[in-house]
């Protein structure tokens, strides 16, 4: 069954430098760990969500001390925070 996970995170600012740098960089590392999917999704004007699935929940298990430091790299690369995270498995989908 899928797993996904979506982290909210806040900024000083956010330009196009620093979402092309996301696309580049920080997106093939996540996928590289064992992701399927990242969606990065911009909610506000100084905010967005990375929404990452994953094949089930044991792939991304064993994702997450590597998805730590890449979210330690983000926020140090970065002025940004993450808010919150929250994950699951899916339970419905189209």
């Amino acid at each position: 069954m899928p797993f996904v996970s979506v982290s909210h995170w806040t900024s000083t600012e956010i330009t196009d430098e620093m979402i092309a740098t996301a696309n580049e960089k920080f997106i093939p590392l996540i996928i590289a760990v064992g992701a399927s999917g990242v969606q990065m999704v911009r909610t506000g004007e100084l905010s967005l969500c990375v929404v990452t699935q994953y094949p089930d929940a044991a792939t991304a298990q064993t994702a997450q001390a590597k998805i730590a430091e890449i979210r330690e790299q983000v926020a140090s690369d970065f002025p940004m925070t993450m808010d919150s995270a929250h994950a699951g498995l899916v339970t419905g989908s189209a």
